[in-house]
């Protein structure tokens, strides 16, 4: 198979894990004879300082034209301190999955029994717990209108959606829980929220065309203490935008770290495949980011826009092993975890490519 795929490190850490992930894909490339073509591009703070713009047109036009694209993190603390910068990193996120009609964003939060201890939930909660979130991506309030008025005293975020935005992650998201445990919950907030109510009635109407998946409907306060309290009862969740974005970052607790946990952003074009954690410039070249995340995505990449699956999950394995012999970066660590066995950034990545 020939594919060309393009790199785009974007912001801090995300220089240094989708250098792991990239060597991920060349060896899967060597050892199962395929051949994968590289481009790189700019997005975020280093676009801004390069070019102006968060997403140069030069970066947009070269993942359009790429087979998929592997994606590292936007974010800078400078940005963060000053409320009224006019352009901003994430501004050049946004941008690429409206215009890349990424509207579906997958995240898998599966546990490893390796770091069952690695997260500060009980292990006995936490043991087979294997939940797969489908957040929509380009509606919603980080969509909607906004501005300031009341000569800036006040500001506002207009939340919207659709029936067919609502319908078409739905049906994704069904078509996902067919594949699993036939079990799927939508996330809303249907006792406040028009939107929300919008959303449950057109996941209710196609839930009849899925007969065979048993749905429940849940409010996202609930959700999010429930995630806590009993993650294993979920499948396949379902949710908005906004609440999307919380509850994953939540849910990476789950796995014990952000820095194990991989998304795909899909939609009908080329599709996105990145870390969920972001740009971390505290430890940015200090060579300890986790670039598990990383190279669980680029799994992803094989799996769902090449549909290789064998050497996607030759990957999963091969993080599994590195994790059985006991190896782990500074995140998963804990007090038990010999010094020898935690490594850096470059080291477990070599780790994990002698076991692909």
């Amino acid at each position: 198979m020939k594919k060309n795929i393009l790199i785009v490190p974007g912001d801090g850490i995300g220089q240094e894990v989708t250098e792991v992930g990239k060597k991920v894909l060349d060896k899967i490339a060597e050892k199962f004879g395929h051949e994968f073509t590289y481009d790189e591009a700019l997005i975020g703070h280093v676009a801004i300082e390069a070019t102006g713009n968060p997403l140069p047109d030069e970066t947009l036009t070269k993942m359009k034209n790429s087979d998929a694209v592997l994606f590292g993190a936007v974010g800078h603390p400078k940005y963060d301190n000053d409320p009224s910068a006019k352009v901003r990193p994430e501004q050049g996120l946004l941008k690429m999955r409206k215009e890349l009609g990424l509207y579906a964003n997958l995240r898998p939060i599966k546990l490893f029994d390796e770091l069952l201890d690695a997260s500060s939930i009980k292990p006995e909660i936490l043991k087979g717990a294997d939940i797969l979130f489908f957040r929509e991506l380009t509606g919603d309030i980080y969509f909607g209108e906004k501005g300031r008025k009341d000569n800036g005293d006040s500001a506002y975020d207009v939340a919207a959606y659709s029936k067919f935005e609502v319908e078409r992650i739905a049906r994704k998201a069904f078509e996902a829980a067919r594949t699993r445990g036939k079990k799927l919950c939508s996330v809303d907030k249907a006792n406040v929220l028009e939107t929300s109510r919008l959303w449950r009635e057109v996941v209710q109407v196609v839930a009849k065309d899925y007969p065979d998946v048993e749905v429940e409907y849940q409010f996202v306060d609930a959700i999010a203490m429930l995630l806590i309290k009993d993650p294993k009862k979920f499948d396949v969740i379902v949710t908005a935008n906004l609440f999307g974005d919380i509850l994953t970052d939540e849910a990476s607790q789950i796995a014990g770290s952000m820095g194990m946990l991989a998304s795909a952003s899909i939609g009908d074009g080329t599709g996105v495949y990145e870390p969920i954690h972001g740009s971390a410039h505290d430890i940015t070249g200090k060579g300890v980011a986790n670039p598990m995340a990383s190279v669980l995505s680029a799994a992803l990449l094989l799996d769902i826009s090449f549909g290789l699956k064998e050497e996607s999950n030759a990957v999963i394995a091969a993080v599994d092993a590195v994790l059985k012999a006991g190896f782990r970066t500074g995140d998963i660590a804990d007090a038990s975890t010999p010094k020898d066995k935690i490594l850096g950034t470059a080291a477990i990545g070599e780790e994990i490519l002698s076991r692909i």
